[in-house]
Order: C-alpha cells, then structure tokens, then sequence
C-alpha cells in the first residue's frame, strides 16, 4: 500500500509518463493524489463571483465561501483542519497560483502528520498549476464556475481580463468586476515586470456591445504598446490613435498607472476618470492624487492639444492605492443612499486594521454593495487595489 513516506517514487513516475499529459484534470488530480500517498482529496473552485466552492466534479455539493470551514480557507488563505463526517480527518488547503486565489482542496487521511500535510500542500501547488493552464481551453472549467448565462459583452470583456490577483512578496494588485454576468464597459488590467507594476482601470461610455469593444481595443492597445517597452505616455497615446482609427465615434475614461517597485514612485494618468485614492496608515488621503484630469481616450485630436499630463507621487511602505470607476460610488448603499467615496475609503481601512488579505477585501467590499437590500447598481462597477510592501532597507 502507497504511503505518505514512500508517495515521491509515484509522483516521479507519474510527472515522467507522457501519456498524463493528456488526463482529462478530475483523473489527473486523482492519479497525484494517489502517487503522493494520499488517501482521498476533493479540490474546490471559487465560482465567478466568489460566493461558492464548486467541486471539480459531482462527488459532493458546492460550499459557501462565507459561512463553510472551507470558505474560510479561502478567505484567510490558512489551513484548517477538522474531523472528517465519514471517520479520519480533513485538512482544507488552500488552492493559489501565485498570489490568484482559485479554490481550496480538502485532503482526506486517517491521521494527519506533518508529512501528509506537506504532501497535501504540494499537492495543492501541482493542481493550482495544472488548473491555471486547463482553464484556459476547458468549457468544463467555465460552466461549473458561472450560475447563470452571460451576456455577449460581458463574455468578450473577460475574455481580455487577467487573473483577478497578481503579486510578489512586496507588492499585490488585486481587482474586482460586478456585475458578473453583465458588463458593459469597464475593465482592468494589471501585470508585472522585474521592475515595474503596471495597472489600468478603463471605462468605455455607454453599457452595450460597442462600449465592450471600445474597452476591449483600448486594453489591446495598452498591452500593445507596454509589450514593446513603451513609456506611459506612450501606452495613452497607444489607445489615442487605436481608438481614432478604429473606434472614432467611441471614447474611454482611464487611469493608466506604473508603480517602481524598488522605489515607490508611482506615476499616473488620468484621462477623464475618477482620481485614484491613496490609503496611507490606515487613512484616506483623499487629495493626494488629486489632479486636473485629461479628456477621455479617443479623437485626441478634437480634445486635447498635446501629450497628456503624466503625474508622480513617492509611496510608503504598506500604502495601498484603489482605482475605480464611478460604478462603485455612485451603487446605492444600506440606506439607500450613494455608496460614495467616503463609505468606500472607510470599508477599506477597516478590513486593512483587521489584518484581512486585500483580495478578501475587495470581495467582501462588492459583495456588500451587491447585497444591500436596496442596492443596484447604475453602471458597471469596478475596483482595484494594489499595496507596496517593500523590503526592510
């Protein structure tokens, strides 16, 4: 019989064997479970709005995020372990592909001893890789992770979207989208150099397949440009003559941003957007990114007669910074009254006193707005936040 201390041979062996390579995922995770001397596992996935843990197949039912031992491991991204209904015990591990949250999985063992913990973790890290490339190309993944169907604007968005979280030790940028099944307009994007962090949070005017598009061609243009070394002022004016030559009738409100990850210093553009919003020991500082914003992206030649204004700001350690669209603050809250810019600083400082993940954060925080009983929101409603944790000098 496999064991926990004798499983590394079998994983050997099944990582070396070509024919894995074409398992379908639910038989793949069964085959490394076994090889690593584990006696059962279950993996888990968050469905598209973070609400459910759907199990990668029909072996048992989805568990809430909020409200399951599970969804607390998800949520906390730590390892709980609980006796199992059926004898033995059950250890919930945590599911990630670098800093993007996919699920949990729980791992069931007679006894667990550090060794079988160790495997299971392992075994979380193989499946989260495994997942990551999978779900790229499997319809399986997308149908058991959506409750309902999706609009074609909103399916064309996401089709552009990055992982909703990436990040190193020192700095984490996280985003979220709602509504899920029904974007219009807005998007975000976020990706990582050696050197730089780089964001973007846009929003087409309008709430139909033309403003999806309108994002769409501005996020390829960014990336476009950013993929060739450009500076950003060269990533606007990328999404200036895109959006001219190919949407002329169409704009984009934005903010554009690049974060030095060796010394803070954050540079910006605004084009027709909301400001950004800086939190800096548990504070909102709400002017500090306060600048005169350029005109939307698009016809740049009818609305502006030069480059646009690039702006600077020095970072400190453990400031995060949200960028959003008027979405958010415009969704009504509890009292049925606008979310606003103040409730929406407030929310964040609180979760950040409480010592809670900034993606924990952001899905709470549109979860919130999502769920009051008079909310409903007036625009596609998009968040990101990235926090600078450098290295202590």
């Amino acid at each position: 019989m496999t064991t926990a201390e004798s499983g590394d041979g079998h994983l050997v062996e099944f990582l070396a064997d070509p024919e894995n390579a074409a398992l379908d995922l639910p038989t793949a995770a069964a085959r490394c479970t076994r090889a690593l001397g584990i006696q059962n596992s279950v993996v888990y996935l968050a469905d598209i709005q973070q609400r459910r843990l759907v199990p990668l197949t029909d072996v048992t039912s989805s568990l809430l995020v909020d409200g399951s031992l599970a969804g607390w491991t998800y949520r906390t991204q730590s390892l709980r372990v609980e006796e199992s209904e059926t004898g033995g015990m059950t250890a919930w591990i945590p599911l990630v592909d670098g800093a993007e949250r996919l699920g949990v999985i729980a791992v069931n063992c007679p006894s667990l001893t550090p060794a079988v913990l160790l495997r299971g973790r392992a075994l979380a890290k193989l499946l989260a890789m495994m997942i990551t490339s999978a779900r790229a190309y499997q319809d399986s993944f997308v149908r058991r992770l959506r409750a309902r169907p999706m609009r074609l604007p909103a399916e064309m968005l996401r089709a552009f979207l990055p992982p909703r979280t990436i990040g190193t030790s020192h700095v984490v940028s996280t985003a979220v989208l709602e509504p899920a099944y029904e974007l219009g307009g807005d998007a975000f994007d976020h990706s990582l150099t050696e050197t730089t962090l780089h964001v973007a949070v846009l929003d087409a005017m309008g709430h139909n397949l033309a403003s999806g598009l309108t994002t769409a061609v501005s996020l390829a243009a960014c990336r476009n440009a950013r993929r060739t070394g450009a500076d950003l002022p060269e990533l606007v004016e990328s999404v200036d003559d895109a959006l001219s030559q190919w949407l002329p009738d169409q704009f984009c409100t934005g903010v554009l941003a690049q974060l030095d990850l060796a010394s803070g210093m954050l540079r910006w553009v605004n084009c027709g957007h909301p400001t950004p919003l800086l939190i800096r020991d548990r504070r909102p500082l709400v002017d500090a990114m306060r600048r005169e914003a350029e005109p939307p992206m698009g016809m740049p030649s009818l609305l502006t007669g030069g480059r646009r204004e690039t702006h600077e700001i020095a970072l400190k350690p453990g400031d995060r910074v949200l960028m959003y669209t008027d979405g958010v603050t415009e969704a009504r809250a509890v009292d049925g009254a606008e979310f606003g810019l103040e409730q929406f600083a407030d929310y964040i400082i609180g979760a950040t006193a409480a010592g809670e993940l900034a993606p924990e954060t952001l899905r709470r925080l549109i979860h919130a707005i999502l769920d009051s009983p008079t909310s409903r929101l007036r625009d596609d409603a998009t968040i990101l936040m990235f926090e600078w944790t450098p290295p202590a000098q």
